[in-house]
């Protein structure tokens, strides 16, 4: 028996794929548990349909990304800090006070964790930050730190 499976199965197959299997292990195991449909006519071009959806979904995601990378471009963030000993910085500037800054400032709702710093900020001046908007999307944010 055909079956299209609807989540991943260990040793079967991955999620949207169409599986031949035995018609015991299909009744008994596969079709009660709902880990697939049977695989005839109208199973198998709704699962055309859903694909072309996620498709289409993730080319939708893809291309919001490559905007907002694009606007994040004009976009200067500015972070002001004390002055230490000399011309440093007392403290530094971490991707949670980049996404604090940006929400506050430009109303952008920057996840922390997507900030690419390799070290904290700790000088005064532009620095360039990338931020991972998309698996295939780099975007460059400008923080600017102030003397407060």
């Amino acid at each position: 028996m055909k079956v299209i499976l609807l989540q991943d199965v260990k040793s079967l197959g991955k999620k949207g794929e169409i599986v031949e299997v035995s018609d015991g292990y299909a009744r008994n195991y596969v079709l009660p548990k709902k880990l697939g449909v049977e695989a005839n006519n109208k199973n198998k071009n709704d699962l055309k349909l859903q694909k072309a959806n996620e498709e289409k979904v993730a080319a939708q995601k893809l291309q919001d990304a490559q905007q907002l990378a694009k606007d994040l471009e004009q976009v200067q963030i500015v972070v002001r800090l004390k002055k230490g000993e000399g011309d440093s910085v007392f403290g530094s500037v971490s991707g949670k006070e980049i996404a604090a800054a940006a929400k506050e400032q430009h109303n952008l709702d920057l996840d922390k964790k997507k900030i690419q710093l390799d070290e904290p900020i700790k000088t005064f001046g532009m620095h360039e930050v990338p931020i991972k908007l998309h698996a295939q999307v780099t975007g460059r944010l400008y923080v600017l730190v102030k003397e407060l």
